[in-house]
């Protein structure tokens, strides 16, 4: 072919050539992209979680521990004594024999005593309190004087021993002495009110009002007169009665099964007496060897 027809021939416009860009095709770029986007918030959601998760389970795990360790540490209150919850004291009821029951003159099933007045009415029995006036502040105190006077003459004579065991001579009780405590003037009056009572183990533990009261029904008859008790405690129970150590007024002496206490510095027991109606109230002292020292706080 002559080479002018071939120049002819070859000048059909041909289609343009694509403009070369230096880079990454559009579409990749676009993926690139959504994968980067995807990748990121999986990732934030995964940080989020990891750092939201562990904390929430650690303040879970905190108040579930105070929780524990709230419930482990709580005491159970009673309502006089402090010494346990309903189920603790139903559980230490029951009271181990007496072993100086033999020397408390237990009385007889013949003997039968009339029954006591509560411990708040026995417990009336005291040296009236009130706001007098000038005057009658020094007449009051003309009349403590004389009658501290006749106290300490009626305890000299009351205090003596009868033949036969170291109870207190007289009716068998004790003068209220008037610069103590109401709290301790009330229960010296309970004291007094069953002092001359007979013994029967058991005997005041189903009810303060009783015809006859063991060595810790006295002891917690006496003791309900002046408020300091609710109900009648065992000997185990009063271990744990008041606070630790002896008082100032009121010192309860107890062991699993025995108790008595001093009050105003006179021995209160069951033990020693010298007869069925003999007088709770003792001359002189005993040994306090294995037995706790409760107090009254205050007292």
């Amino acid at each position: 072919m002559p080479a002018s027809l071939a120049a002819v021939t070859d000048a059909t416009p041909q289609p343009a050539a694509a403009a070369w860009r230096p880079g990454v095709p559009r579409r990749v770029l676009v993926g690139a992209l959504l994968a980067a986007l995807l990748l990121a918030g999986a990732l934030a959601l995964v940080l989020a979680g990891g750092s939201r998760h562990p904390v929430a389970s650690v303040h879970r795990g905190s108040r579930a521990v105070a929780r524990a360790r709230a419930t482990s540490s709580a005491p159970a209150v009673s309502a006089a004594t402090g010494s346990g919850g309903a189920a603790a004291r139903a559980a230490k009821a029951v009271e181990v024999r007496d072993p100086q029951e033999s020397s408390s003159y237990p009385a007889p099933a013949s003997v039968h005593h009339a029954a006591a007045a509560t411990p708040s009415k026995a417990g009336e029995a005291i040296v009236a309190a009130g706001a007098p006036s000038d005057a009658e502040v020094r007449a009051e105190l003309r009349q403590m004087q004389a009658a501290e006077r006749s106290a300490r003459l009626q305890q000299s004579r009351r205090l003596a021993p009868v033949p036969g065991g170291r109870s207190i001579g007289g009716n068998g009780t004790i003068p209220i002495p008037p610069n103590v405590p109401q709290a301790v003037q009330r229960v010296i009056a309970g004291a007094n009110a069953i002092t001359d009572f007979p013994y029967v183990f058991g005997g005041g533990h189903a009810s303060f009002v009783d015809n006859a009261y063991d060595c810790s029904a006295s002891v917690s008859y006496a003791l309900a007169a002046g408020g300091l008790i609710g109900a009648p405690e065992t000997s185990g129970e009063l271990e744990s009665w008041g606070a630790p150590g002896p008082g100032r007024y009121i010192t309860v002496l107890a062991n699993a099964g025995h108790t008595y206490m001093y009050v105003a510095g006179m021995l209160y027991d069951t033990a020693g007496r010298s007869g069925v109606y003999a007088s709770r109230w003792q001359v002189g002292s005993v040994d306090n060897s294995g037995f706790v020292a409760r107090h009254w706080p205050g007292l």
